[in-house]
């Protein structure tokens, strides 16, 4: 039990206490060196809320007792590593609208895609993670499903599917497909139905309130849609037209494992869960105004994490799921909830994507501002410090949610093969399942979009509309577009012979030359860069399975780990900054098997990262 009298210490071994401190610290920009302190570890809660009940709030430390004191459990550590396809596997995630055009009319489909398996299996791909391609207006992209069993016609048929999956398998490739039971489209006939009558058994299926409260929508403005007909609010902390699921209501639950049974037997292997850590609401309550400032949405704390989100995992995996894959999209969860709910003892999911990693300390997605490698690199040697053998971590940075990495790290076009194939090396090195985003493996970076009518997205879109409401100019709303668009992922894939015959839906702006082609020839490429670690994780298990371990894990600078096992060992070090760095560790013995580098001198050079064999 968390009270006023628990320390500072105490609450970080806590697992909500720790990644909700983690968490606020993050959001603050303070290191997380302050609460290593001996000093500050033995601080009582009633101390710290003396000291900051001014800037707070009241109500503040309260807010944080509930949540805190809603998880009683504690994942318990693994020693052994169970084997299975999917941590073997290596993922490559496909937004279809943007993938590949078959038919000339300007949009990803999924003959495209077909036409594409041969591209990935050469790459090396083991499996490939679909963005919805269900029946859907297309508020959000498809993130708004008005048919789960029907596919989008954007996007083609059924039997179009059908020959996707036989294609895959053809190729021994895997599918997992995304899944969004947190909200519907409101014109899904679910929600149709419940505006028709209030005291319809669908009205159940949607969380209506009489009265708004303060929480915000994460795409702008407020969480709740008014609908006059019944004088009632509807609750959709996304856009105006993704409306939430009230997963309380048992039938809701069982629906869900339906339509998760119904892609099963069409041959999918697994799914993606979107947003899945939202879907346990514990209240309608008012949000901490502090809370809200500080994350950004007021009302998260309410909602992020859940106290009967285990419960309904468990439900699904078991009566859904089985053996099927499972990933959780879990924005605000930290490591230790990430072990809570992935820990093969307790069987909720296989494993979940954490964010942290993707913004440094202080930051948010659309500020516009430099990402320091040295940050990846501290949050790797936290995430493995946390994570037992019962656990297993997803490897990504880049998704159809997120701007390029490259170009957050740098915006010189001449770092940006050193960049890409360091990326490439933790990604492919370290112990987890990677996931890998379409035109990663080419280096693709972000667009340099010129008005606000080259966007498509509906957050960039409604975030421009609110910027320019709160009285900034046209040019500053811009320019926090190009900082943190999700438009920068879904431009059409540059492929030789083009995305589409036809005009795409979005034009592209990239300020460089490329294409599968032209890659593919450059043997010096991030492409070949991929294309070789892919083999090398596969030939050898120490860099699936082997242990983990950090030399030198004090240095900002430099990372260096090794993989091991009882049969071989592997040593990856990498200088985090364009800098040059000192070599701490000797590699004279080593047989160098990959750099991106083609010189070596005494010193690290910028960027540069090498693997080798012992």
């Amino acid at each position: 039990m968390i009270t006023p009298e628990t320390t500072i210490k105490e609450l970080l071994e806590h697992p909500i206490g720790h990644d909700v401190i983690s968490k606020i610290l993050m959001q603050m920009g303070v290191s997380n060196k302050w609460i290593d302190n001996p000093v500050v570890g033995k601080l009582k809660l009633k101390q710290l809320e003396k000291m900051l009940v001014k800037k707070v709030g009241p109500d503040f430390f309260e807010t944080l007792y509930t949540l805190f004191n809603q998880e009683s459990d504690r994942a318990v550590k693994g020693t052994e590593i169970k084997k299975i396809w999917w941590k073997e596997a290596i993922f490559y995630q496909i937004y279809p609208r943007s993938f590949k055009d078959s038919n000339g009319d300007g949009i990803g489909d999924l003959r495209g895609i077909l036409s594409k398996l041969d591209y990935l299996q050469e790459l090396g791909i083991t499996g490939v993670w679909l963005s919805p391609i269900y029946d859907s207006p297309l508020d959000d992209n498809g993130y708004d499903i008005s048919n789960y069993h029907e596919i989008l016609s954007d996007f083609g048929t059924m039997s179009d599917f059908e020959d996707l999956v036989e294609g895959l398998k053809q190729r021994d490739m895997k599918l997992i497909m995304d899944l969004v039971v947190n909200h519907t489209s409101d014109e899904h006939p679910w929600f149709q139905e419940a505006l028709k009558d209030v005291n319809s058994p669908y009205h159940d299926y949607y969380i209506f309130n009489d009265k708004a409260n303060n929480w915000k929508s994460f795409f702008s403005g407020s969480a709740w849609r008014y609908f006059e007909e019944n004088d009632e609010y509807a609750l959709r902390l996304f856009s105006n037209k993704q409306m939430d699921l009230n997963c309380d209501n048992e039938n809701v639950r069982h629906e869900v494992i339906d339509i998760i049974k119904y892609w099963k037997d069409k041959g999918v292997d697994g799914f993606r869960l979107d947003v899945i850590n939202y879907i346990a609401k514990n209240s309608l309550e008012d949000g901490n105004e502090f809370i809200g400032d500080l994350m950004e949405f007021t009302g998260i704390e309410h909602y992020y994490y859940g106290e009967k989100l285990h419960k309904y995992l468990n439900e699904i995996k078991v009566k859904g799921f089985e053996d099927a894959f499972s990933v959780g999209e879990t924005p605000g969860i930290g490591f230790e909830m990430a072990r809570l709910l992935t820990h093969e003892d307790r069987n909720e999911m296989d494993t979940v994507f954490i964010f942290d990693h993707l913004e440094t300390p202080g930051h948010v997605r659309f500020d516009d501002y430099q990402y320091d490698l040295r940050f990846l690199g501290s949050y790797y040697k936290k995430m493995f410090h946390h994570y037992s053998n019962s656990e297993w971590p997803s490897l990504f940075v880049e998704n159809h949610d997120n701007p390029r990495m490259i170009s957050k790290v740098s915006t010189d076009l001449d770092d940006r093969k050193k960049i890409g194939k360091l990326i490439a090396v933790l990604l492919l090195t370290l112990r987890g399942t990677p996931f890998i985003y379409q035109g990663q493996e080419l280096g693709l970076v972000n667009h340099e979009f010129e008005t606000i009518d080259d966007f498509r997205d509906v957050e960039s879109l409604n975030k421009y509309q609110e910027l320019l409401e709160e009285g900034k100019s046209t040019e500053e709303a811009l320019n926090t577009l190009l900082a943190g668009s999700r438009d920068h992922a879904r431009v059409g894939m540059p492929w030789h012979e083009g995305f589409s015959e036809g005009k795409g839906w979005i034009d592209s702006f990239l300020p460089l030359e490329i294409s599968d082609h032209s890659e593919i020839n450059d043997e010096d490429s991030i492409y070949h860069t991929y294309k070789e670690l892919i083999k090398l994780r596969k030939e050898n298990d120490v860099l699936v399975y082997g242990e983990t371990e950090f030399v030198y894990p004090k240095q900002k600078n430099y990372l260096g780990y090794y993989r091991k096992d009882l049969t071989k060992q592997f040593f990856i070090e990498i200088n985090l900054v364009k800098d040059k760095t000192k070599r701490y560790h000797d590699t004279s013995n080593y047989k160098l098997i990959y750099s991106n580098m083609k010189y070596h001198l005494n010193e690290l050079s910028g960027y540069e990262v090498n693997v080798y064999l012992i």
